[in-house]
């Protein structure tokens, strides 16, 4: 089953075409979307997204980018939610060095807050990463998680091994389309396939046959193809194996 392990539906970007969007990517043969918050203003339209659409899987969690204007209560809201049991997973959340007028020290409050949500509610998580591997990773060994996704994966080979002991699997997606990303395509080859799962991040992070454009979830059936290629096997396989994977990662949710 094709599945995006990473999508935000629920962006601006898709509001005057959302239904066409999502059609035109079940017909390329995406079977279901998972799809993070960001912030608390997003919880709600991320909710009534999967509660009109059984094909789409709701993560709940304040991304590092929106630290910055997110209240003490909106940790409040989002254990109420969590402990409610409308989410499957506790996401986007993490850290980003990459923008450097973030606050470090805030976002770690808050990265370190919703980890412990997710392991108090038993919950996988969906992790923000930029930049910022090594300190995520020190905080996962510090609190246990059920597993999750290192979305967007752009480290080594020995983070990626560390998170693979983690327990928790590595997003792949549009980056594995340019040529110039020989180790990120190095990894996708030959990392365990039962690690890794597909993402598009759309809107964002378009392959490279549409670089500068908006990015749509019918590209994760030619991702799928890519990582096929790479690794030498039939896409059947990889749709399959990621697939299972994912749901697995998410407790058993599948699409419908």
């Amino acid at each position: 089953m094709l599945i995006d392990s990473h999508i935000h539906l629920d962006a601006a970007e898709f509001a005057p075409d959302r239904a066409a969007v999502i059609e035109t990517a079940r017909a390329a043969g995406v079977r279901g979307f998972v799809v993070p918050a960001v912030d608390r203003a997003s919880f709600d339209a991320v909710l009534a997204l999967a509660a009109a659409r059984a094909d789409v899987c709701p993560a709940l969690g304040i991304h590092p980018l929106y630290v910055m204007q997110a209240q003490e209560g909106d940790l409040d809201r989002l254990e109420a939610l969590l402990a409610a049991r409308v989410a499957r997973a506790v996401g986007e959340i993490g850290l980003d060095h990459f923008v450097a007028d973030l606050d470090r020290e805030r976002q770690l409050r808050f990265f370190t807050a919703q980890l412990g949500l997710a392991r108090r509610h038993g919950l996988p998580v969906i992790l923000h990463v930029r930049r910022a591997i090594d300190p995520i990773l020190r905080e996962l060994r510090r609190t246990r998680v059920c597993g999750g996704i290192a979305h967007a994966f752009n480290g080594s080979r020995q983070q990626a091994e560390a998170f693979i002991a983690l327990g928790l699997r590595l997003g792949f997606g549009g980056a594995m389309s340019y040529e110039g990303s020989t180790r990120i395509r190095e990894l996708a080859r030959s990392l365990p396939l039962e690690s890794i799962v597909l993402e598009t991040d759309a809107p964002d992070i378009p392959p490279a046959w549409a670089r500068g454009e908006r990015n749509l979830p019918q590209n994760l059936a030619r991702y799928a193809r890519i990582l096929a290629e790479l690794r030498g096997i039939e896409p059947e396989e990889v749709i399959e194996t990621t697939g299972r994977n994912l749901v697995e990662t998410l407790g058993g949710w599948q699409p419908r």
